[in-house]
């Protein structure tokens, strides 16, 4: 599995399939996207610039439901997500994960944002998508995880360390820092701060 993080949350996964999650502030044109998965519908996870530039005619959407009507502007290829739910779409097998904040107001657990944990060969990727510690959260099983670190909207780089060496995967990016919120050094301190037997990929 070849994996680029462009920044904020923005991933693509490509294998098999070439697959995006909250692409942002992405200025070349790829046009590669076989499948794009947003967690939610803030401006640094749905950029309209950057999924022009990745999305092709047969690119498949995944967003949360309450996005529906914003995502239908886009294409009509679409699925509609809500969390805690199973999903197999074509050879992707998924399960939602709710997303949202426990002690702040961004990210509202009544919205229905999501993270994605996603199969792909018999191993298991976590995208969180903006997210506090939340208890769904601490039950989730995977060997890769994309975790927020940034703190403001999310969790910050301490919380997200002590969440990681609870879950235990073999692999972890921290992701939402350096950018927009989280000076780019918090990803040595929340590697300092993780069990050196799982690797993070800064």
């Amino acid at each position: 599995m070849k994996i680029t993080h462009f920044g904020q949350s923005a991933l693509k996964f490509e294998e098999e399939k070439t697959i995006y999650f909250d692409p942002f502030d992405i200025s070349k044109d790829y046009h590669d996207a076989d499948y794009i998965f947003i967690t939610h519908s803030h401006y640094d996870h749905f950029d309209l610039d950057s999924i022009k530039n990745i999305m092709k005619d047969s690119t498949k959407f995944i967003v949360p439901k309450i996005m529906g009507n914003e995502i239908k502007k886009i294409s009509s290829n679409i699925l509609l997500v809500e969390p805690n739910k199973d999903y197999k779409l074509d050879e992707l097998e998924f399960k939602t994960i709710p997303a949202y904040n426990v002690n702040k107001a961004y990210h509202p657990k009544e919205k229905g944002f999501v993270g994605y944990n996603m199969k792909i060969n018999n191993i298991w990727y976590y995208v969180m998508g903006d997210t506090d510690v939340t208890d769904e959260a601490k039950d989730v099983k995977c060997d890769y995880c994309f975790v927020p670190i940034g703190g403001t909207y999310t969790m910050d780089y301490k919380e997200a360390s002590e969440y990681i060496n609870h879950l235990k995967p073999k692999k972890v990016m921290p992701i939402h820092y350096g950018t927009i919120v989280g000076d780019i050094s918090l990803g040595n301190e929340f590697k300092k701060l993780v069990n050196k037997d799982i690797e993070v990929m800064l």
